[in-house]
Formats: structure tokens, C-alpha cells, sequence
């Protein structure tokens, strides 16, 4: 069933907890036999280093639209009662939780696999940039599934169309990236940040 009420996307200011409750009961329904979760945390330690905290910046009114649209995409494909996104921004300490996805469905097969899509779309294509801060130092880093999805954009396959491969792995059942490279953006002027209240946007 295709709810298009039921969407919730937000982006949290600094210092604004994520209230997993707060998204699981939005995506509850009596008609709903299945809810599943994906909670991003902050772990200790990454490669041997001392993980004192993630920091985390986005360009908010493209890092929303891109959310919505991968929501939208995943409704497309899965038979979805309600979705909903949360990203924090700012730093996010040791046991935090920085991006929390919930998805009900009538069946679990529908839920479960969405929620995956969701939270691995949200890595590789929307504009939220992490910083990990050691015990010793600090470093930008870029996750896996966007350098995966660059690096496979810039293949050729044998009719040297650039990207088919991928293209096609993106868009089976009829899915599709939302919002190509995920490019850091310079100008922080022109981002505006949801406020403490976390408002963002719903359908």
C-alpha cells in the first residue's frame, strides 16, 4: 500500500539527541505486521585508532530532498506502510546514534529490505559529510558505499558507456539513485540548518 502521508524525513541541529521512540510510533499502524530498524552509532574504535566522537555537516536542503526522494523510491519497490529518516548534525559521541531508519510494512520481506536500501542510499548519495575525531587527530572520511558507487560510475562497460553497470544495479525493481556525486559543498552560506525542534519535512 502506497501511503504518501506517511513519510517523515528530518535533520537534526547540534546537540539534538535522536528520539528512536518518537519514529517508531510514526510508523506504527494496526496495519502493520512488521516494523524494522536500522540505528547508526558512534563506535570506539576504527583501524586501531581511539574514536572520541563523529562531526557531522550537510548541505540540509539537498541532504532533504535527496532523503525524500530515496524514500519515494523505496515505496516504489517495496509495498511500505510509512517510512521514516533522521540524520544528525554536529558531533555525535561513543554510543550515539547519528541516522535512525524505520519502515512498516504489512509483511517483513518489505520492511526489511527497504530499511537496507534506505540506510545504504543515504551513505552513498545524500550530502552529509563525517569527520572522525581520534585521541589523536581527526580526518574527513568518506563512506564506503559512496566511493564504491564513484568508482563504478567511472567504469566503462564493453559498449564504453560509462556507469551502465551501475546504473543498472541501482535500478533494478525499479529503484534509482536520487542525487548522483556527492560533493562536499564549500559555501555554508548557503545550507540552512533545522532547528533544535527538528523540523524538517513530511508528505
Amino acid at each position: 500500500m502506497v501511503d504518501d502521508e506517511k513519510t517523515l524525513v528530518e535533520i537534526l541541529d547540534e546537540h539534538t539527541p535522536i528520539d528512536i521512540s518518537k519514529y517508531i510510533n510514526y510508523v506504527s499502524a494496526p496495519q502493520a505486521g512488521a516494523i524494522a530498524t536500522f540505528s547508526g552509532t558512534t563506535r570506539d574504535t576504527f583501524e586501531g585508532k581511539q574514536v572520541v566522537e563523529l562531526r557531522y555537516e550537510a548541505y540540509v536542503p539537498m541532504a532533504i530532498k535527496c532523503m525524500k526522494s530515496i524514500c519515494s523510491s523505496a515505496r516504489s519497490s517495496w509495498n511500505l506502510h510509512s517510512v521514516a529518516v533522521v540524520h544528525r548534525l554536529g558531533p555525535v559521541l561513543v554510543g550515539e546514534t547519528s541516522v535512525f531508519i524505520a519502515a512498516s510494512s504489512v509483511h517483513r520481506v518489505d520492511a526489511l529490505e527497504a530499511c537496507k536500501f534506505v540506510i545504504d542510499e543515504v551513505k552513498a548519495s545524500v550530502p552529509i559529510w563525517k569527520k572522525e575525531v581520534y585521541s589523536d587527530g581527526e580526518v574527513w572520511k568518506e563512506n564506503s558505499e559512496f566511493s564504491e558507487r564513484r568508482l563504478d560510475f567511472g567504469k566503462d562497460d564493453d559498449d564504453g558507456r560509462s556507469g551502465v553497470k551501475e546504473v543498472e544495479k541501482v535500478h533494478r525493481h525499479e529503484r534509482k539513485s536520487c542525487c548522483g556525486a556527492k560533493v562536499k559543498v564549500k559555501d555554508e552560506s548557503a545550507a540552512e540548518i533545522i532547528p533544535s525542534n527538528g523540523v524538517g519535512e513530511r508528505n
